[in-house]
């Protein structure tokens, strides 16, 4: 059998954080248990929004909403591209880099082929969050032609009209889908940073983006005020 092209403690602690970005993607996206997740609240409020929008004449408002969200992907699409160029660059000027990191005295020394590897994998995570992120960014636009093309209150049956809805929220929550799994893999790329550190440094980090995230969003109070009645001063009201 053919030696590992990494030392067997950084193929670990890389398989250990794939594992946790994949485990928590599963729980987020589509186990049972995240069904109060923060994004499927969200899916509630876009119907709602839906709803609302097919009672109103003026559509100007809900436009320049879907146009805002366009702009946000957009942000992150042109990030994105700067980091990858970083990345590439730091790629053609690797012996550089591994020379300023050997002074730092919390870095463990590796080969050269390690530090190739370990770019890799960090170039192929922001080119997911690329993909990701235009493909969210299509859904929008998409979106924007849905509340274009959106029918007058008088010109449809009720039951068109809650069609409607439905499928303009699903394709909103479809894009917004996108767009928080490539927020999550920015997470996860710079819990790779630490792979430069020491392999165990992955790994704590790997775990400590998890519990960020489903803190963040399972049990925020940004979750509790969508999801929970509150008092005029913002206060959980008792059910």
């Amino acid at each position: 059998m053919p030696p590992l092209p990494i030392p067997s403690a950084d193929a670990l602690v890389l398989a250990w954080f794939f594992l946790c970005w994949a485990g928590y993607a599963y729980y987020a996206d589509h186990s049972r248990w995240g069904t109060r997740e923060l994004a499927s609240i969200l899916h509630d409020y876009r119907l709602r929004w839906m709803r609302r929008m097919l009672e109103r004449d003026n559509r100007i408002a809900d436009a320049t909403i879907v146009a805002a969200l366009l702009r946000s992907n957009n942000l992150f699409i042109t990030t994105t591209l700067f980091i990858l160029a970083g990345l590439v660059t730091v790629l053609g000027a690797i012996d550089r880099a591994r020379e300023v990191a050997g002074g730092l005295f919390f870095v463990a020394p590796a080969a050269r082929e390690v530090w190739e590897i370990k770019l890799f994998v960090l170039i192929g995570i922001f080119v997911y969050a690329f993909f990701k992120f235009t493909w969210s960014l299509r859904q929008f636009n998409f979106s924007l032609v849905l509340v274009g093309s959106a029918p007058m209150p008088k010109e449809t049956t009720a039951s068109d009209q809650a069609d409607f809805a439905v499928r303009a929220a699903m394709l909103g929550t479809r894009a917004s889908s996108s767009f928080n799994r490539g927020q999550r893999a920015y997470a996860f790329g710079l819990a790779a940073l630490a792979w430069f550190i020491q392999p165990w440094a992955l790994a704590v980090a790997a775990i400590w983006v998890v519990l960020v995230l489903y803190r963040r969003d399972c049990r925020s109070v940004t979750l509790a005020t969508l999801a929970d009645p509150v008092t005029d001063k913002g206060e959980r009201r008792p059910k």
